[in-house]
């Protein structure tokens, strides 16, 4: 799924990675970061419900081009994390609103 409305939605947000040491939580640079899932794969970016907030520096160690020990060690603490956050994010903006719910 490709959704511009998504994408958007990262503008000025917190970033929902947090690496320790690394994020700034600077919100001029937050971005929608994909990650790795069944959806991408070798060129191809996940599907944009399978991506976080990120601020630049969170994401640059997401992406690999920048190495991090404390990301290295637990990576999917830090991915769970971040999804719960943008998930939580975007049902107070309402991208993500089920059916009948109040």
């Amino acid at each position: 799924m490709r959704s511009k409305k998504l994408r958007n939605s990262a503008r000025g947000e917190n970033c929902t990675l947090r690496i320790l040491g690394v994020c700034r939580n600077n919100t001029e640079t937050t971005v929608l970061c994909h990650l790795s899932s069944p959806t991408g794969g070798m060129g191809l970016k996940s599907s944009d419900e399978c991506a976080v907030f990120g601020c630049y520096d969170c994401h640059q160690v997401l992406d690999g081009h920048v190495q991090c020990e404390e990301y290295n060690a637990r990576p999917n603490w830090y991915q769970l994390e971040a999804i719960k956050a943008t998930l939580h994010r975007w049902t107070e903006m309402r991208h993500f609103w089920p059916v009948g719910a109040k």
